[in-house]
């Protein structure tokens, strides 16, 4: 391990090595030292630090922190790159980072962190002018996220608390430099009205100048070379199935064929079936009776609902890891050995599988970590899993789904996106968990935009930037799908259609008792 100490991400003071070789740099610039760092030892972890950082650096966790060759990781202890402004272009959870755990984020701070030396040469290419520390380091995790590199805030690599607030390092010029570079030119604009109207700020000679940097939001860099090799293994992984069901009787059977002949058998299938018709009687008794290599644990509820039904079965847990499964899918034979081999691989607690229907192409081709969760396509730890539920806000609507996905990540654990894991999902035309029912907002005679499940989601996990921003985009983008083509009559007309799914979405959060603080922001 080889660590740059540098002086407020300015001057490359000295580099402490793990096995005590001295080191001397010939680079006078931190980015420049970095590169030569990578090219003088690729196969150890190159890490930087803040000189008065340094004295609280817990390098005993160092190693754990880097489990395999594509981690990079940095810990924001006095100073962020970007400001809080971020919110306003970007609304994946990978912006609101909670701070007090291992958390996915490609922010990276120049506090301290690391990255393995051959990965980190992959990026010169692409970097290699880069000047700044901050810019750098935050290019190569947003580049990397996207192609497989996996990145993370993690308080584990030093000693000090996480109550103080960091920082933000970066000029105007430099947030709508990255903003152009790496998303697309639409929200390069988004920003610079954002800050006039929520911030009374125009900086538009920033603006302008931004154009002259390259986009490379869609840049490859390859990074399948950087094998690994099972530390956990699946041979003594056991794994349970939850499977929410409605009226689906031979879809459910033909999922349970594809689980009795799975090289790694689930230890017990919990199935919640569902009838709204209250003098009715299970449907599944024929199927449930037959032999089956696995336990099956049978719920019957009048109640419906995609999140009540998880919940209940969620409870009836046992094995180390549990899978959400959809009534209409269809498995291959080495489904859950491969998910749990390649779980450890990487070291990973959720995965996310590649859903596809029949005949459907693969729209994401590489690993990454993923800014959704799948609640009928995901394998999550049992540990994680059970510190979740899935919030009855959202039932017979829209996004729990992916506020799991995000109590699991405040709860410290990444999800992953796996293309090779395939499931077919054969969308059946009639029955599943979700019932359509007609909600309160529907009988209005103007309907709210977004609907008001969507919108509390934003409350409840959103920075109040990235609420406003979602605002303005949406808003832009829908413009052209609705019959108003007059801009002001639109814009009044959005305007009342916001504040509609504000007011729907406070009544569901407080029925809930989950009311976010956001709301009085």
């Amino acid at each position: 391990m080889k660590i740059l100490i540098h002086q407020k991400a300015q001057i490359p003071i000295k580099v402490i090595s793990s096995d005590a070789e001295e080191v001397a740099l010939t680079n006078t610039t931190c980015p420049g030292a970095l590169w030569e760092l990578a090219e003088r030892f690729p196969n150890e972890i190159i890490g930087w630090c803040e000189e008065e950082l340094y004295k609280n650096v817990k390098l005993e966790n160092w190693n754990r922190t880097f489990q395999h060759n594509l981690m990079m990781a940095s810990y924001a202890v006095k100073t962020i790159f970007l400001p809080e402004s971020i919110g306003y272009v970007d609304q994946l959870p990978f912006v609101n980072v909670n701070r007090k755990v291992k958390y996915p984020t490609w922010q990276m701070s120049s506090d301290l962190g690391g990255i393995k030396g051959k990965v980190l040469l992959k990026f010169k290419r692409l970097f290699k002018d880069i000047s700044g520390l901050g810019y750098l380091l935050n290019s190569i995790a947003k580049t990397g996220q996207q192609n497989g590199l996996f990145c993370y805030s993690d308080p584990a690599l030093t000693t000090e608390g996480t109550s103080n607030k960091p920082v933000s390092q970066a000029s105007q010029s430099e947030l709508f430099s990255f903003i152009q570079q790496h998303y697309t030119g639409f929200w390069t604009s988004v920003l610079l009205w954002c800050l006039w109207k929520y911030e009374n700020k125009l900086p538009v000679l920033a603006y302008f100048l931004a154009f002259f940097k390259k986009n490379i939001f869609r840049e490859e860099v390859e990074l399948s070379e950087f094998k690994y090799e099972l530390t956990w293994g699946s041979n003594n992984a056991s794994v349970d199935v939850i499977i929410p069901t409605l009226g689906r009787k031979n879809y459910l059977e033909q999922v349970l064929e594809d689980l009795k002949v799975q090289s790694l058998k689930p230890q017990h299938v919990i199935i919640i079936e569902q009838d709204p018709e209250k003098n009715s009687e299970s449907q599944l008794k024929e199927i449930i009776s037959k032999d089956w290599p696995f336990s099956i644990i049978h719920h019957f509820t009048h109640k419906t609902g995609a999140c009540n039904a998880r919940n209940i079965a969620l409870q009836k847990v046992q094995s180390e890891w549990v899978f959400f499964a959809d009534d209409d899918i269809r498995l291959p034979s080495d489904l859950l050995k491969n998910v749990l081999e390649e779980a450890s691989k990487y070291q990973i607690s959720a995965v996310n599988l590649n859903c596809k229907q029949p005949g459907e192409e693969t729209v994401f081709g590489k690993i990454k970590q993923w800014g959704s969760f799948g609640a009928g396509t995901s394998v999550v730890k049992k540990a994680f899993a059970k510190k979740c539920r899935f919030s009855e806000v959202f039932e017979f609507g829209f996004g729990e789904d992916a506020d799991f996905g995000m109590q699991l990540r405040k709860h410290g654990c990444d999800i992953i996106y796996h293309p090779e894991l395939q499931i077919i999902h054969l969308k059946a035309p009639s029955g599943g968990f979700r019932n359509k029912k007609v909600v309160h907002w529907e009988h209005g005679e103007m309907l709210p935009k977004p609907s008001p499940t969507l919108m509390a989601y934003a409350f409840k996990h959103y920075t109040p930037q990235q609420i406003k921003g979602y605002k303005v985009s949406l808003f832009l983008k829908y413009y052209n799908r609705q019959p108003e083509k007059n801009p002001w009559k639109y814009f009044r007309q959005m305007q009342k259609r916001w504040k509609l799914s504000e007011e729907w979405a406070e009544e569901l959060l407080k029925s809930n008792g989950s009311l976010h603080s956001s709301l009085n922001s």
